[in-house]
């Protein structure tokens, strides 16, 4: 079987990935769990954040990514796309837009989507993975999100450069402080600043983030105390066998154990707070999705429900039951995992 997902490296091809996940006969179904806890069928309770993936172009390539970005990826949403988007936001009252990819900022409509975002008075994210602040044509971005008042979710999976450039590259780490730097030189993460700025944690390897507090007094102690850098709030996310860490757990033999280690750590009240209840995610192509891991293993909604943007419905959009695989144990392990960090 490995070898026959191993065609097409890297193990990115959707329908693989998902034959990989559900043929194995040993691991339960996680809508048997579902069941088992008296949680089926998981349903939406609204659409509070829309996420919405711009491309999967970025300037790094890290090996835990569940989106398989990197600087040869070609995938741009379109600004007809973002158009759409705008749309729906201007007849609904979602709050909050969420923007990831690859390196957002990278999609040539970044800006003026935002822009158009925050004139709709709606509450803006951006998924910054730091670099890209630093590289040429963007050192002024920090300036733009700040006059934006956009909040910033940044990755940063160690407070210790040897573990960050392990996962993400040779000099991220140093990249990183760079820009954590200036932005804090803005008001980025300051007390009392409205200018929010929070940090992201992803384990190296197979195992859960430890607990989401006492990590995050780590992180303000030694990034002030080492390099003066100042922050919000810290995010712990489990990592999700999809796409390069699903490669790299079938790689080393790991995989059977890593998804034990989810199922036996399955929390029925992280599974009642899993962020697809109250999030709706939209691809670079317009395609919507219950959260971006199914958008990556190419898992649409359920039958009957609005299948792009252009196709919105909010009605049934809300209340639509959400389509579950064996991955969404990485989300109900333990304390949880979500795009904003642990759950309970």
């Amino acid at each position: 079987m490995l070898t026959l997902l191993r065609q097409g490296s890297p193990l990115a091809d959707a329908a693989n990935q998902v034959e990989w996940l559900e043929r194995e006969g040993a691991l339960p179904r996680f809508g048997q769990t579902l069941s088992d806890h008296g949680l089926a069928p998981l349903r939406a309770t609204g659409v509070e954040v829309l996420q919405i993936n711009v491309g999967r172009l970025c300037n790094q390539t890290c090996r835990h990514c569940h989106v398989d970005a990197g600087p040869e990826r070609r995938e741009i949403m379109s600004r007809e796309i973002l158009q759409a988007c705008l749309s729906v936001l201007a007849r609904t009252e979602i709050p909050v837009v969420d923007i990831t990819g690859g390196a957002p900022e990278m999609n040539p409509y970044f800006r003026w989507f935002v822009a158009e975002v925050r004139r709709l008075g709606r509450r803006v994210i951006d998924r910054c993975n730091l670099t890209i602040l630093t590289t040429p044509g963007n050192q002024d971005l920090p300036e733009f999100l700040a006059g934006q008042q956009v909040e910033i979710v940044a990755s940063l999976p160690c407070y210790l450069e040897q573990n960050v450039d392990q996962q993400r590259g040779e000099g991220v780490f140093e990249r990183s402080i760079d820009a954590l730097r200036r932005l804090n030189a803005l008001g980025y993460g300051q007390p009392h600043s409205d200018l929010a700025l929070h940090l992201v944690f992803n384990p190296l390897g197979p195992s859960l983030p430890p607990p989401q507090e006492q990590l995050a007094e780590a992180y303000h102690r030694e990034l002030e105390s080492r390099y003066g850098v100042v922050f919000h709030r810290l995010y712990t996310i489990t990592n999700l066998p999809i796409s390069r860490f699903l490669d790299d757990l079938l790689q080393t033999g790991r995989y059977e154990a890593y998804m034990q280690k989810l199922i036996d750590a399955f929390n029925p009240a992280a599974a009642e707070g899993v962020m697809c209840r109250t999030t709706l995610s939209v691809d670079w192509q317009g395609r919507l999705f219950d959260c971006d891991f199914n958008q990556m293993l190419d898992l649409p909604l359920s039958p009957r429900l609005p299948r792009t943007i252009f196709d919105w419905e909010t009605a049934s959009l809300e209340s639509r039951p959400i389509v579950t695989g064996r991955h969404c144990y990485g989300c109900t392990a333990g304390a949880g995992s979500s795009c904003q960090g642990s759950i309970v």
